[in-house]
């Protein structure tokens, strides 16, 4: 039995880096992670999703649809969120 690296089964399933699906992969997992991100930080500001809600003026239906998966998130919202409502500072960088 050989051992196969993660790396090589998204390549076998999803195909390579560059190609339509796999590239459609990787976009869902950084919006996944954005929303963990934000999770784990308002977390351990031992807010609750209505605090943080209240504090930028959102549902906290919307804080937890985030959190679950940050795809939807506009960018003002993301700087309204860490900013404003956890009192961070958002850092993005562009990867070519």
């Amino acid at each position: 039995m050989s051992t196969r690296s993660w790396k090589d089964i998204k390549d076998e399933v999803y195909g390579i880096k560059g190609t339509l699906r796999r590239d459609e992969l990787e976009r869902e997992f950084e919006s996944f992670k954005i929303g963990l991100l934000l999770k784990k930080a308002r977390e351990e500001k031992h807010m609750t999703q209505d605090q943080l809600a209240q504090i930028i003026d959102k549902k906290r239906t919307y804080i937890s649809r985030v959190e679950n998966d940050g795809s939807n998130i506009t960018l003002k919202t993301l700087f309204d969120i860490v900013e404003k409502g956890l009192g961070g500072k958002v850092k993005i960088y562009i990867e070519l």
